[in-house]
């Protein structure tokens, strides 16, 4: 990856509808080498994916929670596969210690969330500890995404 590269996926991360034409304007290249190097990102990898970003609260889901699981190690990639189907979980990632699980979830109110936790965190065996705590105020947001 190149300058080029890093340049045209900081303009995607900030619009990832950006047309080729206003890159090219952007960076002094061609469209059609805008294009070409995009696609190159694409087929390497580079891209995984263009996406939209939501607003939650938009869509009535205003309790953000954040749910941080100890479990056994025997289980973890079962109860990871298992939450990572709910609605509600947004985000779900195995931690290095290899077992814990850290989850974002998102629901439209605090019943909703303790209906989720008690059908799927709470009273299992294989569960040793439960740490939830809720988002007050979002103080800095990877607007766009990361910085190359």
């Amino acid at each position: 990856m190149n300058k080029l590269d890093s340049a045209l996926l900081n303009l995607l991360l900030k619009d990832g509808r950006m047309s080729y034409a206003d890159m090219a304007r952007e960076l002094d290249i061609s469209r059609a080498h805008a294009r070409d190097r995009v696609q190159q990102l694409v087929d390497s990898g580079v891209i995984e994916q263009f996406t939209a970003v939501v607003n939650p609260a938009r869509l009535g889901k205003v309790i953000s929670t954040f749910v941080d699981l100890k479990v056994a190690p025997w289980a973890l990639e079962e109860i990871a596969e298992e939450l990572a189907e709910c609605q509600e979980v947004i985000n779900l990632y195995i931690m290095s210690d290899l077992r814990s699980l850290h989850i974002h979830t998102l629901t439209d109110s605090q019943e909703s969330f303790d209906s989720f936790a008690r059908r799927h965190l709470l009273g299992r065996e294989a569960i040793i500890s439960v740490n939830c705590t809720n988002l007050l105020a979002r103080v800095k947001h990877g607007e766009g995404g990361a910085k190359l």
